[in-house]
């Protein structure tokens, strides 16, 4: 998990004890986006006093199974689960708990439905190989990229949940436990990603795909992906997941791909590029991935 003291336009990502929250009103929410099972009780209730005294609409959580009790208990609501979250065995569960009703309610439930059964359609074992069109190159983005990679974040995603618009950010989380893959085509930048590693719970998020607009529809998300899952397997990670934008076709797409599995719907979850949107997960077991492919 990346700890970065800094501001996204308005929210902020704090330490709360072992526990890592985010909160502001960009994505009007409270985020805990880690917590241990000697925490959770008292990251409940800073949660809970940070929503009320600045007046945000959601609290949303994840968290491994043996707090799964103390949520519940303080009126979360299951939107999400994936087996073997932390590491490999206890499950973890995306829940939420709505402080204002009228964000718990899905706008576009159909259009969502129509992602998923279309990604669906698309699932594959995830073994088969990808190419990249001659040209172009994939590498490890290090320091010397960090204002290509702002820039190209910039120009995709006008606003974001993260500070992925920060250079500082971005080195900060590079050289914490994020692992950036870019696309060049010769030496300039047309699509990247991240792999936010969680050590300690062997995790992964798959995150912050970013194409520009010439370049889209030529795969290069599905190569990004794989090539992600190469290099986070090489360092432990048991599971990967995804927390997409429930509108997308392309990107749920990827992941279905790639052999995720859909674990469930965040509604009104993340503010991108201006506006609330609901978001899917998706998870795969990499680590049986791996011994499949050895």
């Amino acid at each position: 998990m990346n700890v970065w003291s800094g501001e996204t336009v308005s929210d902020k990502i704090e330490m709360f004890r072992d526990s890592v929250i985010q909160h502001g009103p960009e994505n009007d929410r409270v985020y805990v986006m880690k917590t241990t099972r000697t925490d959770c009780q008292d990251v409940i209730h800073y949660a809970l006093k940070l929503a009320d005294s600045n007046g945000y609409s959601k609290i949303f959580a994840k968290f491994p199974e043996s707090c799964k009790q103390f949520f519940e208990q303080n009126m979360f609501i299951e939107e999400a689960k994936v087996p073997g979250l932390f590491n490999g065995e206890e499950c973890g569960y995306f829940s939420g708990r709505y402080i204002d009703l009228a964000r718990k309610l899905e706008t576009r439930p159909e259009l969502i439905e129509q992602v998923i059964e279309a990604a669906h359609s698309k699932y594959s074992d995830g073994v088969e190989s990808h190419m990249l069109s001659p040209g172009l190159t994939c590498r490890i983005m290090n320091r010397n990229d960090i204002n290509t990679m702002a820039f190209l974040f910039k120009q995709v995603f006008p606003t974001y949940p993260f500070p992925i618009h920060d250079p500082d950010y971005l080195a900060t989380t590079m050289e914490q436990n994020v692992i950036y893959h870019g696309i060049f085509k010769g030496t300039e930048l047309i699509a990247q990603s991240s792999a936010e590693i969680d050590f300690n719970a062997r995790n992964v998020e798959m995150t912050d795909f970013a194409t520009h607009l010439n370049s889209r529809g030529k795969g290069l998300a599905t190569y990004l992906l794989a090539v992600m899952e190469d290099d986070v397997m090489k360092r432990g990670v048991q599971t990967a997941y995804t927390i997409a934008r429930a509108y997308s076709f392309g990107m749920n797409s990827t992941f279905a791909k790639r052999g995720y599995q859909y674990a469930g719907t965040l509604t009104n979850n993340t503010q991108i590029s201006g506006q609330l949107e609901s978001m899917n997960v998706w998870y795969k077991q990499i680590h049986g991935y791996m011994e499949g492919r050895a």
